[in-house]
């Protein structure tokens, strides 16, 4: 029978980010979609009207804290605030991809 509670530690979470600052015209969602090719995420990252970026991302939990720290060091200079919200994984994600 397997321990629900390490299931529980290895179930995909999906994320959201809002990242501000300068943000856009940068090559952050390149920079991010080329990051996450070295982590097992899904998901996609896109510029908003607002001039912030939405990523939303999906992976086991330590996954995740390391890719955001990733993108963090990678625009340590540009961002200036993010917002990250838990959400319901409700469309279901294959790849990580720049959405426009």
């Amino acid at each position: 029978m397997a321990d629900s509670t390490s299931q529980a530690s290895i179930s995909p979470v999906r994320q959201r980010v809002h990242f501000h600052g300068r943000v856009q015209g940068v090559g952050f969602r390149y920079t991010t979609a080329s990051i996450a090719k070295r982590h097992p995420v899904v998901g996609y990252v896109k510029n908003l009207n607002d001039g912030s970026v939405e990523l939303v991302a999906e992976a086991e939990l330590e996954v995740l804290k390391q890719f955001l720290a990733d993108i963090a060091a990678a625009f340590a200079a540009n961002i200036r605030q993010q917002n990250l919200d838990e959400i319901p994984r409700e469309e279901p994600f294959t790849k990580f991809e720049i959405r426009r």
